[in-house]
């Protein structure tokens, strides 16, 4: 089998659970009699707190001989979280569940990203390929879910998330490649290893790229918490709910694989000013609950919103990075894009949500606008410039 068929398996196994968990764990807690803050609190703690958590599992993973070593781990872990979250914990317990859960389960793609970057540079294959496999995969989970929810119980969904999580643990153990952590088999002491974090936080074009990056992916937090309910809320069958997200993962997994000449054409700058502007047409549109014959090409935008700005933090991160901190580069990019500032929004998009419904997706609009403001800062910067 080759790798980059391996390495799409891999991205599967890890996507076609958080396809589900994505959409549908709101869902779950809301089934187990949690509110709108209750649920935003339990989804934004581990992405506040992915800040901290993130360099500290990048630091720990640089720790081990082979890449995978610290997936499988961390892939493991995520299994016996998941399957304690079937216990009646409550609000407190669940929290500190899902918080360990969540910090393990979301640094494992920036990590793998690592490893997909580094092989497709050197075996000159499209990283759009594996990993538009696994956005396929996600698709599979959300509209598979929002079938099984018509007629099954919410339970289902940790079911799903926990058997794919274990899945990924295999995965990562027999999918991916051993390729080591530092060139021949040196692991520098934990000292270098933070040292390295430590010249990127202090790196103005790079935090300035990290953050705008972040703020533009963040601006999905209302998105993927609450989208599900409003469009229940405004009378959309839960089944059409997952074809909505699938839609918006399909024209991804198209951009992954076929446009690669055109985003390495147009640039990782300019990737992320069209995904910005594309975010606050999308978000202002649906803060209105438009009709379901616009809501279609709205979720299109995801190509944009999304799929281009991910590209563009992953391209802009690579280039304002070395070999020696590139775990923690992507970590960084990272616990600010799905982290702190992801968590801030999933916090406060709660409250937004028992309070004003669609509305919050205006919120989302404005965050986008301050990523704009720090993208076309990036143009000043010369090491971002075609060689």
């Amino acid at each position: 089998m080759s790798l980059p068929i391996r390495l799409g398996l891999f991205y599967s196994a890890l996507f076609i659970g958080s396809g589900v968990s994505s959409p549908y764990m709101p869902v779950w807690f809301a089934h187990h009699g949690l509110n709108g803050a209750q649920i935003g609190l339990i989804l934004s703690l581990p992405m506040l707190a992915r800040a901290f958590t993130a360099p500290l599992m990048a630091v720990w993973a640089d720790s081990f001989r082979l890449r995978r070593t610290a997936l499988t781990v961390m892939a493991l872990i995520v299994t016996v979280a998941y399957g304690l979250m079937a216990l009646p914990l409550g609000l407190a317990g669940w929290t500190v569940v899902w918080f360990a859960a969540s910090s393990a389960f979301s640094t494992i793609a920036p990590l793998t990203d690592v490893i997909v970057l580094k092989r497709a540079r050197t075996d000159g294959f499209n990283y759009g390929w594996p990993r538009g496999i696994g956005s396929a995969a996600f698709i599979v989970g959300n509209v598979v879910m929002g079938a099984v929810l018509t007629r099954g119980s919410p339970e289902l969904v940790l079911v799903w998330i926990t058997a794919a999580v274990a899945l990924t643990a295999l995965g990562a153990r027999f999918l991916l490649p051993p390729d080591p952590v530092h060139e021949a088999g040196h692991v520098p002491q934990a000292s270098d290893r933070w040292a390295g974090i430590g010249e990127l936080l202090r790196d103005p074009a790079f935090m300035t790229a990290a953050i705008s990056c972040g703020l533009i992916q963040s601006a999905h937090a209302f998105y993927y918490g609450f989208s599900t309910l409003a469009w229940k809320q405004q009378g959309v069958p839960e089944s059409l709910t997952g074809v909505l997200w699938g839609v918006g993962v399909a024209v991804e997994v198209a951009f992954l694989w076929f446009f690669e000449p055109w985003q390495r054409r147009v640039g990782p700058r300019n990737l992320l000013v069209m995904g910005g502007v594309a975010a606050i047409v999308r978000w202002t549109a649906l803060a209105f609950s438009p009709p379901l014959w616009m809501v279609i090409p709205l979720q299109c935008l995801h190509v944009l919103t999304y799929a281009a700005v991910f590209i563009a933090s992953l391209r802009l991160v690579e280039r304002l990075s070395t070999p020696r901190n590139a775990s923690a580069a992507q970590a960084i990019n990272s616990a600010l894009s799905g982290g702190l500032l992801m968590g801030v929004a999933t916090l406060a998009s709660g409250p937004l949500f028992d309070r004003f419904g669609a509305y919050g997706y205006l919120l989302m609009s404005a965050m986008c606008v301050l990523g704009l403001v720090g993208a076309f800062r990036l143009y000043a910067v010369g090491r971002l410039d075609p060689a």
